[in-house]
């Protein structure tokens, strides 16, 4: 067989092949075959659309053995048969040139798994064929109406192949997708923002995102300046996705065991046991969740405080961070979880957080406000302090008034000042779990669920000129 004709099955057994000849201990390579669609529109125009696909690898290659180990890692994208021998060589050159990992660990044990002998998944404009010619309308009812339409949609899947010299052949397909829409107002002065993510696009509704975007467009028809202050405030899921993410990223076992962020005990060690909320508070992770499925095991590209390359392959399980307020789990590799003496947790690629007994929508928390504001999304957000989970960040694309439990206007944007950890304990009221789309990191990290939070004293800082 031809280079260009080598499989991703092919080229695991040539770079594992490879590696042997090339005298490493031990390899572990990864595969990755993505397929993409897109579609862009702006002005109530469509604009392009286009369909792409790219292949990368990477090379783990290990020499030594015990706590002597040491690991090289080389990835490259599009590569070709012809140049396997110089990715492999580079990797076992790295790895008799780094010193021993402190990471360590025997490389998984494991044997073929389901799905190894198929092709790729693979992805097209096609699956916008539901979902086209419901935008194309409500481009044309936007210009009708006045109104213009900006946004993005994009589909991909991800083909990864993990093989290893110790037998491990697995593969994982996952579809991914999302559409970010903004709506302006015909002289420009107010935008909204609406999202969502998907893996198929099938469960797309361009007329119900364009109508929330008409409806939110027709509450800033009234202006209203707020002052800076904290705010008797409602987070719609979008938002509370922009929080909770950061929150879930920094739940590494080993920075908290060190006292390095929020989940550290001032004491020593980490806050595992403590009582994070006195709500009913659950935060979980499952490979197999309902429209949120991603990958049942480890697939690490490099090391560091919540994976580590060693870890390739190791299952992943659901996993109760936490539950019922109380803090159950971090994120723990193997390295990790010997240092600090906690249960093997590594990180997986989705999270549902959820209110236990909670119901009712974003509506439904808006009708219990006398007075307040509805956040849509957040963005810019960066971290003030590690050891609370400060975060900093701007209000975008529409903050609204509500008096009396109704929407009555839109009011000035703000910067903010938060701690997602800390908000788990002062919200007041929740509403129903649903898929949710982070407007700050949904384009990374897509596959979360959240409920609507009302928040009694969310903290704007200071008044923002963004828009």
């Amino acid at each position: 067989m031809s280079a260009a004709q080598l499989t991703p099955q092919d080229t695991v057994d040539n770079v594992l092949a490879l590696a042997a000849q090339a005298g490493a201990d031990g390899c572990v390579v990864l595969v990755d075959e993505t397929s993409s669609a897109n579609l862009r529109w702006a002005n109530n125009t469509l604009t392009t659309n286009g369909a792409m696909r790219g292949s990368r690898i990477t090379v783990i290659a290990t020499v030594g053995a015990g706590e002597g180990t040491a690991a090289g890692v080389v990835g490259r994208s599009s590569t070709t048969g012809d140049s396997l021998p110089e990715v492999v060589a580079a990797a076992v050159a790295a790895a008799r040139e780094s010193s021993p990992a402190e990471d360590a660990r025997p490389l998984v044990d494991g044997s073929v798994g389901p799905g190894w002998e198929q092709e790729p998944g693979e992805t097209s404009v096609r699956v916008y064929e539901s979902f086209a010619p419901a935008l194309g309308e409500a481009l044309v009812k936007a210009g009708k109406e006045n109104r213009w339409l900006y946004g993005f949609a994009d589909h991909e899947v991800t083909t990864t192949y993990v093989g290893s010299s110790t037998g491990l052949r697995l593969r994982h397909e996952q579809p991914s997708g999302y559409v970010s829409v903004t709506g302006k107002s015909g002289d420009l002065s107010q935008s909204a923002w609406v999202g969502s993510a998907t893996r198929d696009f099938a469960d797309i509704d361009a007329t119900a995102l364009d109508a929330e975007l008409t409806r939110r467009l027709g509450w800033a028809t009234r202006t209203v300046a707020v002052e800076a202050g904290r705010h008797n405030t409602v987070l719609p899921p979008a938002a509370v996705a922009d929080l909770t993410t950061y929150l879930y990223w920094q739940m590494e076992g080993r920075d908290a065991h060190e006292g390095r962020n929020v989940y550290s005990n001032p004491s020593g060690g980490s806050r595992i046991g403590e009582q994070l909320s006195p709500h009913p508070v659950n935060l979980r992770s499952l490979p197999h969740y309902a429209g949120l499925e991603c990958s049942p095991f480890v697939t690490a590209r490099s090391s560091g405080g919540s994976q580590s390359v060693f870890d390739n392959g190791l299952t992943l399980s659901a996993t109760d961070w936490i539950r019922g307020g109380k803090l159950q789990h971090l994120m723990q590799n193997r390295f990790s979880a010997d240092l600090t003496g906690n249960p093997v947790t590594p990180m997986i690629g989705n999270y549902v957080l959820e209110v236990e007994g909670a119901t009712g929508s974003v509506d439904d928390l808006v009708a219990g406000v006398d007075h307040g504001l509805l956040l849509t999304c957040l963005w810019y957000i960066r971290t003030v302090d590690e050891q609370t989970l400060l975060l900093t960040g701007l209000t975008r694309d529409g903050v609204y008034l509500i008096e009396n439990g109704e929407v009555t206007g839109a009011v000035n944007n703000f910067r903010f000042n938060e701690s997602p950890v800390d908000l788990l304990s002062r919200f007041t009221a929740a509403g129903e779990t649903v898929p949710s789309f982070s407007r700050e990191w949904g384009d990374y990290f897509p596959r979360t669920a959240t409920p609507p939070l009302l928040v009694p004293d969310f903290n704007m800082s200071s008044t923002s000129q963004a828009s």
